[in-house]
């Protein structure tokens, strides 16, 4: 007795497609070489030295900050406020907290203004029109200008000019979030794009609106590589000492710091003012206040990255 083959599904067809595809692209290109392997190989190497060399500078770093900084290393350091008399004691109090009211700030504005103009440059935005174009031409080039470009823009608009904010916390945070705000822009963006077009199709099928489907459904699948970019610019606008120059860090504050008065500083300009003092005990300060800044990025890049697991998880 003869029986019928059973006729071959759509997942057969693509699975023969690919295998005759890999066939015949072995046939086109043939073996590997030894020139590719030597090739191949030659680009891993230059990957692993690097990956070598980053490593080594971060480790050096670190092994002189701990070797330097290791006789202030006490409660006292974070607990006292700074004090060119009382140079064993004097400590990091103001910095810290002027550093997290900044740090605070900028996550505010960057998270909503960030996301908000990836979703309406990837959901909504109609690409042949002029602005939109010039949108995404600004924000590629704004990702490339020096930190003291924005420090310039941040005096003459915000802590002058048409806010007159004056040089306290708050013009600290407008000015840094505008520096970083086109790293999380580019994030969200390819993490948005990355969600696969048929979640949007299935929301819109089901009777979703599109901000429902943008709201329920992509950004929950985006939200990953969204905190990696919010990760990536808290950790660069932590270390930003340039730009706060201009408007109204001070290097020396005794004061605990408020948001929207009064004097400020923060963790690298109260290290860079130390560093320069030729003071041995000072020098011995600035070691120690680079692991107090290398703590408080790891702590909050640390909370970040577990916020991040979480939302990957769920989804």
């Amino acid at each position: 007795m003869v029986t019928e083959k059973p006729p071959r599904t759509a997942r057969t067809r693509l699975a023969v497609a690919g295998a005759r595809a890999g066939v015949d692209a072995g046939r086109v290109f043939g073996p590997r070489g030894t020139a590719d392997r030597v090739s191949n190989a030659l680009f891993l190497a230059l990957l692993l030295l690097g990956l070598a060399v980053a490593i080594a500078g971060l480790a050096a770093l670190i092994i002189w900050a701990i070797l330097e900084g290791a006789p202030r290393l006490e409660p006292g350091l974070i607990t006292n406020p700074p004090s060119t008399l009382d140079r064993e004691n004097a400590g990091y109090r103001p910095a810290i907290l002027g550093s997290l009211y900044l740090i605070a700030g900028v996550i505010a504005i960057i998270v909503p203004l960030g996301v908000g103009a990836a979703v309406y440059l990837e959901e909504y935005a109609d690409q042949t029109r002029w602005y939109n174009r010039l949108f995404e031409l600004n924000i590629q080039n704004l990702a490339g200008v020096p930190s003291i470009v924005f420090g310039i823009l941040g005096l003459a608009f915000i802590a002058r000019g048409p806010l007159s904010l004056g040089f306290v916390a708050v013009a600290g945070s407008i000015t840094v979030a505008l520096l970083v705000l086109p790293t999380v822009v580019l994030a969200a963006r390819e993490a948005i794009r990355a969600v696969p077009p048929s979640i949007r199709e299935g929301s819109l099928a089901l009777g979703a609106t599109q901000w429902q489907t943008v709201w329920r459904q992509v950004l929950p699948g985006a939200m990953s590589g969204i905190l990696t970019g919010v990760i990536l610019a808290v950790a660069r606008a932590i270390g930003e000492a340039a730009p706060l120059l201009l408007v109204g860090a001070i290097t020396f504050v005794v004061v605990d710091p408020r948001y929207f008065e009064g004097s400020y500083t923060t963790l690298p300009v109260q290290i860079y003012d130390w560093a320069t003092r030729p003071q041995e005990d000072f020098q011995v300060l600035a070691a120690a206040g680079v692991l107090v800044m290398l703590a408080l990025v790891l702590v909050m890049n640390s909370f970040a990255i577990w916020l991040r697991n979480r939302f990957e998880q769920r989804w």
